[in-house]
């Protein structure tokens, strides 16, 4: 059983409980990393820290390199014995690393574009017959090959047609301006309430681009926050928040915030705590494709004590059910909007 999981899926609980049971369970399941240092934005934590110091790491990358020079010119049998003896003094470089305390063989960082070497490191663990779970750590880059998406790697994380030569869109263009989408008016303002509302703060689960969450990030970097593939946290964070009488306004895409239904429950509705839920891509989502259709939230969150549901008609609906459900002191309050842009060019009404 071969398991492949990104660097940004990583921090996610769930990968957690899996490297845990797999851990103790001692077969033979290899775990992919592919570790390319980004999710749709730059992944975030303590994990994301980790790696880049194990594979930052002067000292055995140096041991690396010698070896790969002396085992060229040595007989197979021995370039073969020098590797192990690489592997086993990378733990008393490095030290043992946090998947190896977890049970596994942790092997790498190797590169992961480079396809000759990793045929060769896949039949050695296949034949090797480890008899415990591997943990093989590949290093690649989101976008190689293409040097426009190499160098903007958010923006060509999903892209419509486009001309390959020069990366230009090609939608059909219209003279007329058009309405911004609904993420971004949220995103513009939150801000403006954030700057009349010293109490609002700004959580998002790794989407602060796609939820426009960023604009605040950058603007007040102390209030807005991703905490990265970790929507359970973010909803638990932001009921904490309540508690001590922050107005959160949690932002996660409607079918993600599946994820985290125990928590809105148990750790938001049942206490009647003032979170906000802006669930961005309700409805169907279209290009983001059938994954990302926010098809349930209105059956999911009417059900629940305590909440409030809304969903604005248009861009300046959203604006004032932002700015009401900041002053609602009466439990959650969840404002659902789709994945489009709006219908109104004069969208900025006074709160």
């Amino acid at each position: 059983v071969i398991c492949v999981v990104g660097d940004g899926a990583l921090s996610a609980g769930l990968a957690f409980e899996g490297l845990n049971n797999a851990g103790a369970q001692k077969k033979g399941l290899i775990v992919i990393l592919n570790d390319n240092k980004m999710s749709i934005d730059k992944p975030v934590g303590a994990m994301s820290t980790y790696l880049t110091r194990l594979l930052s790491s002067k000292s055995y990358s140096s041991l690396r390199n010698i070896i790969k020079k002396i085992s060229k010119s040595l007989p197979s049998n021995l370039s073969k014995t020098l590797y192990r003896t690489e592997e086993y003094s990378k733990g008393l470089i490095t030290g043992g690393t946090l998947f190896e305390e977890l049970g596994f063989y942790y092997l790498g960082p190797i590169d992961g574009h480079n396809i000759d070497d990793m045929v060769s490191v896949l039949e050695n663990i296949r034949d090797n017959k480890f008899d415990k779970p591997v943990f093989l750590h590949c290093i690649t880059k989101k976008g190689k090959g293409y040097d426009l998406a190499e160098k903007d790697q958010t923006k060509w994380h999903a892209t419509g047609k486009f001309d390959i030569n020069s990366g230009e869109s090609l939608a059909v263009k219209s003279n007329k301006k058009s309405p911004p989408k609904y993420q971004d008016v949220f995103g513009h303002s939150i801000v403006e309430l954030a700057e009349k509302n010293e109490k609002i703060m700004g959580i998002t689960p790794a989407m602060p681009s796609g939820s426009s969450l960023n604009i605040m990030m950058e603007k007040m970097p102390h209030r807005a926050f991703d905490v990265g593939i970790a929507e359970q946290h973010a909803v638990t964070l932001s009921a904490g928040l309540a508690t001590k009488g922050i107005i959160p306004f949690c932002n996660i895409y409607s079918t993600f915030m599946q994820r985290a239904y125990d928590q809105v429950i148990h750790d938001v509705c049942i206490q009647n705590l003032s979170v906000i839920f802006c669930l961005d891509r309700a409805g169907v989502a279209g290009a983001d494709g059938p994954t990302h259709h926010g098809a349930y939230d209105i059956a999911y969150m009417r059900c629940l004590p305590n909440m409030i549901v809304s969903a604005p008609m248009n861009e300046i609906e959203l604006r004032n059910l932002m700015c009401t459900a900041q002053h609602n002191n009466n439990g959650p309050f969840t404002i659902r909007y789709p994945r489009r842009n709006g219908a109104i060019n004069d969208w900025k009404n006074e709160f």
